[in-house]
C-alpha cells in the first residue's frame, strides 16, 4: 500500500536539504556571494510548494518561523528575488530530472525494480478565475459556460503502484492527445527503475506503443483497445487483439492502474490544482517542483 504524505514542514525541510545536498553543488560558481548554498535555496523552493505560497510569502514565512529557518541552517532570510532567480536556475529540465531521480532512489531505497507502474496525465488550471465566475460568465447571458480553459498545464507521470512514488515525469501543455506520449513517458521512467508491467488507460491505445514496450524494452503493457470507431471486428494488431480478448481488471492486475489517479488526487488536494506561472517554461519548472515536492513529502 502507498504511504501517506507528511504534514510536517520540518520533515519536508530536512528531506529536501538531504536531496539537494546529494544532487547540487554547494554554490553555483566559485565567485558567487556564497551567502546561501544551493541545497538551502532548493529546500526553500520545496517549502514554497508545500505551503502553497509565492516567493514573497515564502520569505515572510521563514522570517516568522526562525526555527524552520534554523533547520535549513539559514543565518538570514533570503530576499524573495533570490528565490525567483534560484527557481529559474535550479529547476531547468536536466537538473530537475536529477532531483526527481534522487527522490525516487530515496523512496524506493535499494529496490531498483518496480513490479507495476501506472502511466497517465492530468491537467492543472492556469489562472485565478473562480469556477463560480466562469460558470456565470456566459456569452448569451442565459446559460452557464461549460468550457473553462483553452490551454492548461499538463503533468505526465508514471507511478509505482505499490508505493505511490512518481518514477517518471514530463511537464507539458495541453490539451493534446496522449497516443504518442506513451513511449517518452515510459523511457523517462526506465531511466530510473526497471519496470516489469506498464498500465495505461485507453488514451494511450496504439499498436506501436505495445510493440515498443514489449519487444524493444521487455515491459508487459496493458492498455484497453478502444481507440477508433465502435465495431464488432477485432482490433488491428497482435497486441491490441490480445487486449480486446483478455484484458480485464483481473488480468495483469489492470485494476492497479487507478493508483495513478490516487497520486493525482493527493497532489491536487495537498499541493493545489493551479499553476501560477504564466510562460510555458515557467509552468514546466513549477510542475517539476510539484513532482519533486510530492516525492519528498512521501519520504
Amino acid at each position: 500500500m502507498g504511504q501517506s504524505l507528511t504534514k510536517s514542514p520540518v520533515n519536508v525541510a530536512r528531506q529536501a536539504l538531504a536531496v539537494g545536498t546529494h544532487v547540487l553543488r554547494p554554490y553555483s560558481h566559485k565567485n558567487s556571494p556564497q551567502k546561501f548554498t544551493q541545497p538551502q535555496l532548493f529546500s526553500c523552493l520545496v517549502l514554497k510548494t508545500f505551503f502553497k505560497t509565492d516567493f514573497r510569502g515564502l520569505a515572510q514565512l521563514l522570517a516568522d518561523l526562525p526555527d524552520l529557518a534554523g533547520v535549513l541552517g539559514l543565518e538570514r532570510v533570503p530576499h524573495f528575488t533570490t528565490f525567483h532567480k534560484t527557481a529559474g536556475r535550479l529547476l531547468k529540465l536536466r537538473l530537475a530530472e536529477r532531483l526527481v531521480s534522487a527522490t525516487v532512489g530515496l523512496c524506493l531505497k535499494r529496490r531498483t525494480t518496480v513490479r507495476r507502474g501506472a502511466l497517465d496525465s492530468t491537467g492543472f488550471q492556469c489562472g485565478h478565475a473562480s469556477s463560480y465566475y466562469v460558470r456565470r460568465r456566459s456569452r448569451d447571458g442565459k446559460s452557464y459556460q461549460q468550457t473553462t480553459y483553452r490551454r492548461f498545464a499538463k503533468l505526465e507521470a508514471a507511478v509505482d503502484c505499490s508505493t505511490h512514488t512518481i518514477i517518471g515525469v514530463i511537464p507539458r501543455r495541453g490539451p493534446r492527445v496522449d497516443t504518442d506520449r506513451f513511449v517518452p513517458l515510459l523511457e523517462n521512467a526506465l531511466r530510473r527503475v526497471r519496470l516489469r508491467t506498464a498500465l495505461a488507460d485507453a488514451g494511450y491505445d496504439s499498436e506501436p506503443n505495445h510493440r515498443h514496450a514489449r519487444e524493444v524494452r521487455g515491459v508487459h503493457s496493458f492498455i484497453p483497445a478502444t481507440a477508433g470507431r465502435p465495431t464488432a471486428k477485432p482490433p488491428t494488431g497482435r497486441y491490441r487483439r490480445r487486449m480486446k480478448q483478455r484484458l480485464s481488471k483481473d488480468y495483469g492486475k489492470y485494476g492497479q492502474r487507478w493508483q495513478v489517479e490516487t497520486v493525482f488526487s493527493m497532489i491536487k488536494r495537498r499541493l493545489g490544482s493551479v499553476v501560477h506561472a504564466r510562460s510555458y517554461w515557467s509552468q514546466c519548472r513549477e510542475l517539476m517542483l510539484l513532482a519533486v515536492t510530492y516525492n519528498i513529502m512521501l519520504l
